[in-house]
Order: structure tokens, then C-alpha cells, then sequence
């Protein structure tokens, strides 16, 4: 796979970068608007992804559409698989929502979108736009929805929390129970067994969500609740498979003395434990870790791998591409 970046001596002036120094541009997977470099409070930041087949002209397509109403491109990543015609990018860029509103954004970029027959084309303002709203999954492990939880609470997860599902009872005097709530979050405690998996309850209760997060929920989704709800669902679990299946996979690993462990997020499919990946972390292990310390940096590994994979799919940066993969801007 290669990655072409279509750079040339007219990209700059193309992108509306000319009098700008390169130093303004992101690395890949950064974001480009942190708390230092926030945009004057008059104007707006937006993000555009776009799939579609490759074709002559998009970049100049896109760049001119958000400088003819008055945008700045703040940065822009394009992604053109060898020897397949696909075309996918992602930019970043502010506008004034006075001289660009946003039907009339949505309606410049559909233009677009029809005239190169995009596979997918998404916009978003994420200080004016509704925040993504999830469903967090969970099973007794909760070393994930506590990380989660406290992220929301500091204002470093970009989604909002309809509610937490559990096929594990929670008292209410544990730490999860008061947490939520104090917060307002209702949590559902819906017992499974192997002949019912309780999942029309469960699409009931998530039916207003745009994603799920499967935060180490240990029951297997069935295809047909897949096909019922009908969007992304984002899992996550340890980095030991397929080496470590069935109970205390942690242990087996520690037992065999391995050296690396690690953490995948990724969406779910029928297929257990095989959809598109998002986000991988890896760590090494030595001889001088006892099976707590183990257990402790596998378990960090997950929060981390979780976290970062909600914070790429709320910016844009995930897109589909082949039959099983993604790309991630």
C-alpha cells in the first residue's frame, strides 16, 4: 500500500497556504486546533472527510469550495491507494459562520460529493454540532467505562452518554453506581444467558445512539442485532489473540513468558473479534513483571487503545476502505 501525498509547488497556493509558513501544518493525526492555537471567537472550525473515486481535480474542487465562501484550509491529508482508483482526505479548516452558513455548507459539499459520485462525504462543526450520542457496553471488567466515564467528565471524550448496559449487577453503593448516577447516566442492568442475550432490550434502549462502545463486554453480538441497529459499533480487547482464547487470557501470556502484549480497537462484525481496526497499542513486558504488574499494563493499554479510537471516529479520521480495513488520518 502507498500513500500519496499530492504535493507540488502549486499545492500551497492551491489550498489558499500561499503567505503561510509549512510550520502551520499538523502531523497526521494531530489535531490542528488545540488550546493555543483556538481561531479568533468570530469564526468557526470545520472538518470535511471524503471518499470517493479518484478522479482529476478534487483537491482544487474541495480547496476552492471552502475559499470562495471565505474558509481558510488549515491543513488537508489526501490518501490515493497504488494502483486503485479510490480517493480518500480529510481537512481542516475555519470559516466565518456569518458568511457560510451551515445549510449552505451542507449544500456546497453535496454538490461536490454528486459530481465525483462520493462514497461518503461528512462534515461536521464540532463546536456547534450535536456531540455524538453512545451507548457504553460492559461486562464485570470496568477498568475501560471508568476511564471512559472520567474522560467525559473532563471534557476529553467529544460524545455524549445516553446510558451504560451491563450484564453484570452493579450495587448501588460501587463506585460505577454513584458516578452515574450523579451524572444523570441511567445504567441497565440486563442479565444474559446463553439462550437469551437480552438484545431487543438492548436495541430498544440504544435505538437514539449514533455509535456503540463495547467497553470489555464479554457476550458475542448476534448478526441479527448487527443488522438491526444498523451503525458502527467500536469494541476493544486485548492485543494476546488469537495466541490466549478462553479464560484469563492475561495469565496464559504471563504463564508463557511472552514480551509483548498489546491492545486493538476495532469495529464490530459477525465475524468475533475480526472487524476493520482502528487503533493498536503495544507495550513490553520482561521478566522482572509479576502477573499484577502484567495485568495493570495490559489493562492501561486498553484504555488508551479505547479512548484513542472514540477520539479518531468523533474527528473524522476513520474511513472505511477495502473490504477490512480503514484508513486513519
Amino acid at each position: 500500500m502507498t500513500v500519496v501525498r499530492r504535493a507540488s509547488a502549486e499545492l500551497p497556493k492551491l489550498l489558499g497556504l500561499a503567505n503561510r509558513s509549512l510550520k502551520s501544518f499538523a502531523f497526521p493525526g494531530k489535531s490542528l486546533l488545540d488550546s493555543s492555537t483556538s481561531p479568533p471567537s468570530s469564526l468557526s472550525h470545520g472538518i470535511h472527510v471524503f471518499h470517493c473515486p479518484d478522479a482529476v481535480g478534487i483537491v482544487a474542487k474541495l480547496s476552492d469550495c471552502i475559499a470562495s465562501r471565505g474558509g481558510n484550509i488549515l491543513g488537508a491529508d489526501v490518501f490515493v491507494p497504488e494502483k486503485k482508483r479510490v480517493f480518500y482526505s480529510r481537512s481542516e479548516f475555519i470559516f466565518d459562520p456569518a458568511k457560510w452558513p451551515r445549510p449552505q455548507m451542507d449544500e456546497d459539499f453535496l454538490k461536490i460529493s454528486k459530481t465525483f459520485n462520493a462514497m461518503k462525504s461528512v462534515v461536521r462543526v464540532p463546536e456547534h454540532d450535536p456531540k455524538y450520542k453512545i451507548a457504553v457496553l460492559v461486562s464485570k471488567q470496568e477498568h475501560c467505562l471508568i476511564d471512559s466515564l472520567h474522560q467525559w467528565q473532563d471534557g476529553r471524550l467529544p460524545v455524549d452518554i445516553t446510558c451504560v448496559i451491563s450484564n453484570h449487577d452493579r450495587g448501588p453503593n460501587t463506585h460505577v453506581f454513584r458516578f452515574l448516577e450523579r451524572h444523570g447516566i441511567p445504567y441497565h442492568y440486563l442479565r444474559t444467558a446463553n439462550n437469551n442475550k437480552r438484545e431487543g432490550e438492548i436495541l430498544e434502549l440504544v435505538q437514539n445512539t449514533d455509535f456503540l462502545v463495547l467497553a470489555r463486554y464479554m457476550q458475542i453480538l448476534s448478526g441479527n442485532f448487527l443488522k438491526n441497529y444498523g451503525k458502527d459499533i467500536i469494541n476493544i480487547h486485548h492485543g494476546l489473540l488469537p495466541s490466549f482464547k478462553g479464560g484469563n487470557p492475561s495469565k496464559q501470556a504471563f504463564d508463557t513468558g511472552v514480551k509483548l502484549i498489546g491492545a486493538t480497537s476495532h469495529f464490530v462484525t459477525e465475524e468475533l473479534d475480526c472487524g476493520p481496526i482502528i487503533e493498536q497499542m503495544v507495550e513490553r513486558v520482561s521478566h522482572r513483571d509479576n502477573l499484577q504488574s502484567f495485568v495493570l499494563k495490559s489493562e492501561n493499554l486498553e484504555k488508551q487503545c479505547l479512548s484513542k479510537a472514540i477520539k479518531s471516529y468523533c474527528e473524522l479520521r476513520v474511513l472505511p476502505y477495502q473490504e477490512n480495513k480503514t484508513v486513519v488520518f
